[in-house]
């Protein structure tokens, strides 16, 4: 049974140029149209998946903070009536850091909402106007001042490994983020995802992404700056005081069962995985004809399981307990990694592992994505 519920808000007020996610800039938004239509894929979901108390809720986008107050209260007293709260929940809303969103952190707090996401990207207006952001450095900090004042608990995001980015002008922005002193960051290196506009920049030689060699540098020098300040990295992204990791997220990271509703959201409950409809007016119009607005459902196989929870706990400090993967698929502990090639990254200090659970190194993290490829069976893969 579900114990968690993400919440997408697909509107933004402009898309940002390296945001691959399911985000969709629209001149008007029904309100009303868009909370009954939240409202009926919810309890689509509580009656599938209801049966225990939610441990988080992640209201995520698109731009969440965009969303009237009283919608967000309207929709978190819908999910206490559907499932109930566990004590502590988290309930979590991403934030751009403008001006105007900042003035709702005090109704969003009072809606329920305890823990925000903020969206600040960078420290710098220059950096900030590359990244297509609308705020500017002086209004995030001031966005961020507010929240702190509104929420118990504050998270906000960087990207790093800009073009030209040198190891002291990140260094110097690290330290400073570390010192507005909240209790979670998440570090992210400029990726160029496909389709987006910093894609069609990089093809066209507007500019060149930072190489592979330096980035990794930042990489290593992140993760030793945030965990002598007190904030190790627990996901490779990731960086918190200990106890002020992201519940939610982990939620994922350790392939737990959560509900997914509104445009493009994903889900999973027991073996299958939901996919709802990614564009705004398909969703809406799925709820309205089939009071949901699921476009798929897929049954996983016991092999699909255990490779997507491979690749997503493997990005976790804590890494993967192999025994409890071989007890709750039934598949022999043998069978869920290559040994050989285990063995071979572990001598070369890239994995550990501490009784039945495999852990990826500082060193090897920085090489995630190619060691997945050489640890997980391709026969997981391929099923």
């Amino acid at each position: 049974m579900a114990q968690a519920l993400y919440i997408h808000w697909p509107f933004c007020l402009a898309k940002c140029p390296y945001c691959d996610f399911n985000s969709h800039v629209r001149d008007h938004v029904d309100h009303d149209a868009w909370e009954a239509a939240l409202l009926a894929d919810m309890r689509h979901e509580a009656a599938l998946a209801g049966g225990e108390p939610l441990r988080s809720i992640f209201f995520g986008g698109g731009t969440p903070s965009l969303m009237p107050p009283a919608m967000v209260e309207t929709l978190l007293n819908e999910a206490e009536q559907l499932w109930g709260f566990a004590d502590n929940i988290e309930i979590t809303l991403e934030a751009n850091p403008s001006s105007v969103e900042a003035a709702n952190f005090a109704a969003l707090a009072q809606a329920g909402i305890n823990r925000v996401s903020l969206g600040l990207q960078a420290l710098n207006n220059e950096d900030l106007r590359f990244l297509g952001r609308l705020h500017d450095a002086e209004e995030g900090i001031a966005a961020l001042g507010v929240a702190q004042q509104h929420f118990s608990r504050v998270s906000f995001d960087l990207i790093y490994a800009r073009p030209d980015q040198s190891p002291a002008a990140w260094e110097d922005e690290l330290r400073r983020a570390i010192d507005f002193g909240t209790g979670h960051l998440s570090l992210y290196q400029l990726t160029i995802e496909a389709g987006t506009r910093f894609a069609s920049d990089v093809r066209l030689k507007r500019f060149m992404p930072l190489d592979d060699d330096p980035a990794a540098d930042l990489f290593t020098m992140t993760r030793e700056i945030t965990a002598a300040a007190g904030l190790p990295a627990y996901e490779i992204s990731n960086h918190a005081r200990p106890g002020e990791e992201s519940r939610h997220n982990l939620t994922y990271w350790r392939y737990l069962d959560y509900c997914g509703i509104g445009p493009g959201a994903h889900g999973r409950r027991s073996s299958a995985a939901t996919q709802r409809h990614k564009k705004p007016e398909n969703w809406l119009e799925a709820v309205t004809r089939n009071g949901h607005g699921i476009k798929q459902e897929l049954d996983l196989t016991p092999s699909t399981q255990v490779s997507e929870a491979l690749l997503m706990g493997l990005r976790l400090d804590e890494g993967i307990d192999l025994a409890a993967m071989s007890r709750r698929f039934n598949i022999p502990s043998s069978q869920l990694i290559d040994r050989k090639n285990a063995d071979f990254y572990a001598n070369m200090g890239l994995l550990r592992e501490e009784d039945s659970r495999l852990i990826v190194t500082d060193r090897g993290m920085p090489l995630l994505d190619a060691l997945l490829g050489e640890i997980v069976p391709a026969a997981l893969v391929e099923s």
